[in-house]
């Protein structure tokens, strides 16, 4: 058996739609066939952790079918672990990945909005890390400074700081490169003035650190309509339809499935078409 590859999606700051795009990803991998195994390592939120569990109950209680990852909780008492040390939790963090490593292809670690130990650990372990950001200086600022005068960018920032040092940890260790990948989330429809600043200095900043750029999730209803039910439109289709269809969830599909393509993966498959209503 393989080593399952390991996916890390990290960027210190809140809100940049980091377990959003974990789940969307860990569906879209298995619906392609892969064993998933997910890691939440936000101690407190656990975002991950309740979306899958909404799935299962929904899907049970609607005798549907659809895929479910691998699931191993790094902590089984809410926030406690938390709480602890830091030893503490790189230990449990170290026993989980170590047993599900074991039985996937892929692991897919979700990572807090801050810099801490057991993120730290993680994004050493991975062979990609995808960072989203919102289309925003604000976002940018984790990880490029910029001159507030001239917008010229300057130096890398805090979390591009974070990530150099795990990937050369990894290189040195196991001389292994690790992928990283830059989204560009919750895109304005239109064009703008600002955008096409940031989108400067972001090439910039990729060539100067070493991240490729990627297309992200646009900021749209259907994302956030499923994730009660444990879903995403990866799983809708002519038997799973939690909410009305329309072609704005055909164009959410097809937004995931170039998502995918870009961080390297065949993209969603067509096992069932959804069919608009």
């Amino acid at each position: 058996m393989g080593q399952a590859s390991v996916i890390v999606v990290g960027n210190e700051k809140g809100g940049a739609g980091k377990s959003t795009l974990a789940i969307h990803i860990a569906t879209a991998l298995l619906h392609g066939g892969a064993k998933v195994a997910v890691l939440d390592l936000d101690l407190r939120q656990q975002t991950l952790g309740h979306f899958f569990a909404n799935r299962a109950a929904w899907l049970a209680a609607n005798e549907a079918e659809a895929p479910m990852p691998i699931q191993h909780a790094v902590s089984s008492a809410g926030d406690a672990l938390a709480k602890s040390s830091d030893a503490e939790q790189l230990a449990r963090f170290e026993e989980a990945f170590a047993e599900v490593s074991e039985t996937a292809d892929f692991v897919l670690i979700d990572t807090p909005g801050a810099d801490t130990a057991i993120s730290r650990a993680a994004h050493v372990k991975a062979d990609l890390i995808v960072t989203p950001m919102n289309d925003s200086f604000v976002d940018f600022d984790m990880l490029g400074v910029v001159d507030p005068v001239t917008l010229d960018l300057k130096r890398h920032s805090l979390y591009a700081e974070t990530v150099w040092g795990c990937r050369k940890e990894r290189a040195t260790r196991e001389r292994k490169q690790i992928d990283w990948v830059v989204l560009r989330n919750r895109l304005a429809p239109t064009e703008a003035r600002n955008r096409r600043r940031l989108d400067e200095r972001v090439e910039a900043l990729s060539k100067k650190v070493g991240f490729r750029v990627g297309p992200g999730l646009r900021d749209r209803v259907i994302y956030r309509e499923l994730f009660p039910f444990g879903l995403t439109v990866a799983d809708l289709s002519t038997s799973i339809r939690p909410v009305a269809m329309g072609l704005q969830h055909v164009a959410a599909r097809q937004e995931l499935r170039a998502l995918m393509v870009a961080l390297g993966f065949n993209g969603l498959d067509d096992q069932e078409r959804i069919a608009a209503e």
